[in-house]
């Protein structure tokens, strides 16, 4: 920094206002610094600068699956939100596991990122394993972290709830399931189930665990081969909610396969919004999270927990939309 300074003929202080996009800077000083900077190759020292402020500028992001399309759309959300308050941030890929989860979270601090946004598949709240102390979390998921750390969930019950109502309201009276296997404690699979029951019960409709379609992958895939198993057992039904839009493509292609037609037939309704809901063909009606909502209250609250650890956490659930697409007109 002196170097650069001596080149530009300004002091020390004017080329850190300048490297830190600091004002009080004149533009043509600050063309000068920049010139000197370029010409003499300087660098900001990361390991000076830590120790110095005590902070790295980088938030992590730990995710279950990296590939998933809805954890692209999110990584995108958190990048953009986390780029406008000055962060850089690191993505993680966890394995949706209890000990991929604990490893991120031990990751953060020997990187010494200043905070870690984790999306917890298998962590339990009550885990021994979590840390406590003032390391700033927020926490995405199904599972209840509000007691220890900052949670932002999805409107999982009321999303589903409204997912199956539609198709109700569309005249389906054998509405079918297709999701996850696991039906005990709490988690994505149960809330989202929870939510397709109650929209029954509610509509005077019965719960028929023979409409319950359970999947092998959770991908399009996987949602293909359960279109395929649905029509080869003979099952009636004339609508289905899917637990994400990855599996509600999979469906798409599975119908056509078995000369289904979607809506005329069978109407499917997704989870999530994910982009290519809108291009299929037909185009994929959705429950639809607010991914920049949620995006912004993760940053907005991991940020502030750094700049207070002391603060109170708190509950948080993302405002949804349906949209209405071609599957289920």
């Amino acid at each position: 920094m002196s170097d650069v300074a001596r080149l530009a003929g300004v002091s020390k202080m004017t080329v850190s206002n300048v490297v830190n996009e600091r004002g009080g800077v004149s533009e043509p000083v600050r063309r000068r610094v920049l010139d000197a900077i370029r010409s003499s190759g300087y660098r900001v020292n990361v390991s000076a600068r830590t120790l110095k402020s005590g902070k790295t500028g980088v938030i992590g992001l730990a995710v279950p699956h990296v590939n998933a399309a809805y954890f692209g759309v999110l990584a995108e959300q958190v990048i953009d939100q986390a780029g406008r308050r000055g962060f850089h941030v690191a993505i993680e890929q966890t394995g949706a596991a209890a000990e991929g989860e604990i490893e991120a979270i031990a990751y953060s601090h020997t990187l010494q990122f200043d905070g870690l946004i984790l999306s917890a598949v298998g962590l339990d709240p009550k885990d021994q394993r979590l840390p406590g102390g003032d390391f700033p979390i927020v926490m995405l998921g199904e599972q209840d972290f509000a007691a220890v750390f900052d949670h932002v969930g999805m409107p999982n019950e009321a999303g589903t709830r409204a997912a199956t109502e539609h198709l109700v309201d569309r005249g389906c009276r054998r509405i079918a399931i297709v999701t996850g296997g696991d039906l005990s404690g709490v988690n994505v699979v149960t809330r989202r189930h929870r939510g397709y029951t109650e929209a029954l019960l509610e509509r005077g409709l019965p719960v028929d665990p023979a409409l319950r379609e359970t999947l092998g992958p959770w991908s399009a895939a996987g949602g293909r081969e359960a279109a395929h198993r649905l029509v080869d057992s003979g099952r009636e039904f004339d609508g289905v909610v899917a637990v994400t839009d990855s599996v509600a493509l999979g469906l798409l292609r599975g119908f056509a396969d078995r000369g289904v037609r979607v809506p005329e037939d069978v109407r499917v309704v997704g989870y999530d919004d994910v982009p290519d809901a809108e291009f299929a063909v037909p185009s994929l009606s959705t429950v639809a999270p607010d991914h920049r909502w949620m995006a912004a209250k993760a940053v907005e609250l991991v940020t502030a927990r750094i700049e207070d650890p002391s603060r109170p956490t708190g509950e948080h659930t993302a405002p949804f939309a349906l949209r209405e697409r071609e599957s289920t007109r």
